[in-house]
């Protein structure tokens, strides 16, 4: 559940609620109240504004995962797979984009504005293997250069994890991390 909750959204209402007790409890003169509301609620305001500036959204899931995908997602997803899905899900603090050190040490970010954006995630059962699709709207980088890179994605994402491209359209490109049949079990949590 925390994982699913912004910590900036947390900070403010929690910092601003202390600090309206603060200054409340400084007209109706109630000094401990007001060291309270002072000394907790103004960092934990500022603290959340911080949070809050510098937060990353977790990417959505475009499609519901089937209770049939889920139980192939527990036989055969890979840590890294398990990992991808996991980080992108939750709210990211100082980052400018999902998976952005990723497409840069792959060579598909070449700059901050060109960098393709993950903009939803789902999961699927392909051909008896457990997928991991990401969807990236990539205006900037080709469909080509994305399928020169695959060689590289598939070692890059690791062992047991073929890769697929394909175009969802002119802008979106589909990345599918795909386990192999010989995949090993990893329990997914």
């Amino acid at each position: 559940m925390l994982r699913q909750t912004s910590l900036g959204t947390l900070g403010l209402w929690v910092g601003g609620i202390l600090t309206l007790l603060g200054f409340g409890a400084y007209v109706f003169r109630e000094p401990t109240l007001n060291l309270v509301g002072f000394f907790y609620g103004i960092p934990l305001l500022l603290g959340g504004l911080a949070l809050k500036a510098s937060e990353l959204k977790p990417v959505p899931i475009t499609q519901p995962t089937a209770p049939e995908v889920l139980a192939l997602r527990n036989q055969q997803a890979t840590e890294t797979q398990n990992q991808i899905r996991k980080d992108v899900t939750r709210y990211r603090y100082g980052q400018s984009a999902h998976l952005d050190e990723a497409l840069k040490r792959l060579g598909l970010s070449p700059t901050d504005e060109e960098r393709p954006l993950l903009s939803g995630l789902r999961e699927e059962n392909i051909a008896g293997n457990y997928g991991l699709i990401l969807e990236f709207a990539s205006p900037f980088i080709s469909l080509e250069n994305w399928q020169q890179k695959q060689a590289k994605l598939t070692s890059f994402f690791g062992p047991q994890i073929r890769v697929e491209i394909k175009p969802l359209t002119d802008q979106r490109i589909e990345l599918a991390l795909i386990t192999d049949s010989l995949a090993q079990v990893i329990p997914s949590p």
